[in-house]
């Protein structure tokens, strides 16, 4: 390996690189080199594969491609053929024979292994026209499936480097941010801050010494999240160039990348990737010969969700404990030990090598007006199609869950939607027309937040989903300030209260009043955002606030205290499935009897519930349940 040191270097090593994969006839794609598909068993089937192309001879006309997360998480394992365009899903090692003898070898479709359409039920051939990707605009994820994320010289032949080549040998930094600005980039972290605009800051702003600080967040902490992950992962170059051209632009020569300490495989990628980019000279001193030094280090977190705020990850990459700061001396001006620091999440940096390739004007004509380019969002929860997706701003909540989600699974009604984690809101049905995008969500009491969605079914209490994230928040709370650490302890005893039956009409008000304490009188947004659940629940959930306190129930029948199960005689057929599944032997009856639930051992597991396939087990409050 030689050291790139011109522009034109790079070109050309891009060239022999696309000339050599042009020479495989078939392509094979295995999402298996991220966390979600090794913990489906994607590694197993990957090796199986590969071990029987090498066996069957088809090496030299067979690329097999080992990429990071393809979105689809629920049907992993699966494999992508090219150029057939066909997507096999939850595939086995069983499997591996039949696909390369009928699709590699002969260019037959095995129907089994295909995606079936939710609504027509039809099975689908062709990956882009399958329900989860068709409405998806995968602008950054559509490159995993591109490259294999330990390899840099996947990501050179693909363009990769070559927007930092073009800033480097043909643009002034000023230009640089004016083309970010232009572009209307915010950043993806949850503030829907304006790059460009933080980057001139940043760069305008006095440094003594001259040294300013590039740092990327990936200090993912919202429940349900892994967008940041997958990218990191899966791409781990797109990242770092987005990084380069920052400090470029902002006049940087360090660089930091704080991480989660719980992504063991992406620190593991991006530190190899860092060294990679080390050796072909895109970091260190001298990049492409032309005088821009940048060195990066990467650190892991301290395992705080508060070190997600700016302040606070700082803080810790200092060594001192994280905790945030009041926000009248910007970060752009003294952050990082005092001087200049820029930091923006994985996801915005990874955008900044796509606009400075395809344009400004490309970029512009994706989202809406004040929201530019996509959005990846983890869907999850009561959900068919688990998974990560990448979506234009400005589409709508209904799209994204029943168009590309698949809908509520087992014939469910949509009960809320909650967006942008702890620090976000739930959001109910009528609702979902509502475009996703920084500020349409603000407008109701929600946000976008770093990009969570999680999707809640007819069973969910919210009530109950209120004081789970409150749990939440109060053991991430730093403590620093009276407000957050008080306030969010308080209303989880409210709330906790309810739940158990113990709540008054009057407690609504409380909770109201703190929330309204929190938001204008926390030090950090971990604190002025703590109330959120708790206040979009109250506002379009009041009724089952209400329900807990006056009628001592809980309809949903999760607040264990507040229901109990019930077998409904004229329902029991006494298949006795019920009490088969019951885990502590509560249920007892003869077959083809009505069976009864023996209430002094019932735990509450709801697996009566769950299981039974005549609608005979409900759940009802405790004093209706008759003895």
């Amino acid at each position: 390996m030689v050291k790139i040191k011109h522009a034109e270097e790079l070109s050309n090593l891009r060239n022999s690189l696309s000339m050599g994969k042009a020479d495989k006839k078939i392509e094979v794609i295995i999402s298996t080199d991220s966390t979600c598909c090794i913990l489906k068993g994607s590694k197993p089937v990957a090796a199986a594969f590969k071990e029987q192309i090498e066996k069957e001879g088809l090496g030299s006309g067979v690329d097999v491609r080992l990429s990071g997360c393809l979105g689809f998480c629920e049907i992993e394992p699966m494999i992508v053929i090219h150029p057939m365009n066909i997507l096999y899903q939850r595939v086995k090692e069983s499997d591996i024979e039949e696909i390369i003898n009928k699709t590699i070898k002969n260019g037959e479709v095995i129907d089994r292994l295909l995606v079936e359409d939710h609504k027509t039920k039809e099975k689908i051939k062709e990956i882009n026209e399958i329900p989860f990707y068709k409405k998806q605009v995968r602008t950054l994820l559509s490159q995993n499936e591109r490259i294999e994320p330990t390899s840099i010289d996947d990501y050179i032949a693909i363009g990769g480097y070559g927007s930092l080549s073009k800033v480097l040998t043909t643009m002034q930094p000023e230009e640089v941010i004016d083309l970010i600005k232009d572009s209307g980039l915010r950043g993806r972290g949850g503030g829907g801050f304006l790059t460009g605009r933080k980057w001139a800051s940043c760069r305008k702003a006095e440094s003594e010494d001259g040294v300013r600080y590039v740092i990327c967040n990936a200090d993912e902490g919202d429940p349900g999240a892994y967008m940041d992950r997958a990218v990191l992962e899966g791409n781990p170059h797109s990242v770092l160039e987005g990084m380069l051209i920052a400090a470029y632009a902002v006049g940087a020569c360090e660089g930091y990348v704080y991480v989660r300490a719980e992504y063991p495989l992406a620190v593991a990628h991006l530190n190899l990737a860092i060294e990679k980019a080390a050796e072909y000279g895109f970091l260190g001193e001298n990049i492409l010969g032309t005088g821009m030094n940048f060195f990066i280090r990467v650190v892991k977190g301290a395992g705080a969700f508060v070190c997600g705020e700016s302040t606070a990850l700082m803080a810790s990459l200092e060594g001192k404990v994280g905790r945030p700061r009041a926000k009248y001396v910007h970060t752009v001006e003294r952050g990082l030990w005092n001087k200049p620091s820029s930091l923006n999440n994985v996801e915005t940096l990874a955008n900044v090598p796509r606009i400075i390739e395809k344009g400004v004007d490309w970029y512009k004509s994706i989202g809406t007006e004040r929201s530019k380019g996509t959005k990846i969002f983890s869907l999850v929860g009561k959900i068919t199609n688990t998974g990560l997706v990448e979506v234009p701003m400005g589409i709508t909540m209904k799209e994204i869950i029943f168009d590309i989600g698949g809908g509520i699974p087992r014939g469910k009604k949509l009960k809320a939607v909650q967006t942008g984690g702890p620090s976000g809101g739930c959001l109910p049905e009528n609702l979902l027309d509502l475009p996703v995008d920084f500020d349409e969500l603000t407008k109701v009491g929600s946000m976008m937040g770093s990009g969570g969605m999680i999707v809640m079914d007819e069973d969910t209490c919210m009530v109950d989903v209120a004081r789970y994230f409150l749990h939440f928040l109060k053991g991430e709370s730093c403590g620093k300030c009276v407000a957050c650490r008080e306030g969010v302890r308080r209303m989880l005893e409210v709330v906790e209260g309810i739940c158990a039956g113990e709540g008054r009409i009057e407690d609504l008000d409380t909770l109201y009043d703190l929330g309204e304490y929190l938001k204008d009188t926390s030090l950090c947004a971990l604190g002025s955002s703590a109330a959120n659940p708790v206040l979009s629940t109250l506002k379009y959930f009041k009724q089952e606030y209400e329900t807990h306190i006056n009628d001592k129930y809980c309809p949903a029948g999760v607040c264990k205290k507040l229901f109990q199960f019930h077998i409904i005689s004229d329902a029991c057929t006494g298949c006795g499935l019920c009490r088969k599944k019951c885990p502590v032997s509560a249920i007892s009856g003869e077959k083809k009897l009505v069976h009864v639930i023996d209430m002094g051992k019932c735990i509450k597991c709801g697996l009566c519930y769950d299981v039974c396939r005549f609608n005979a087990v409900e759940k009802v409050p405790v004093n209706e349940v008759a003895l």
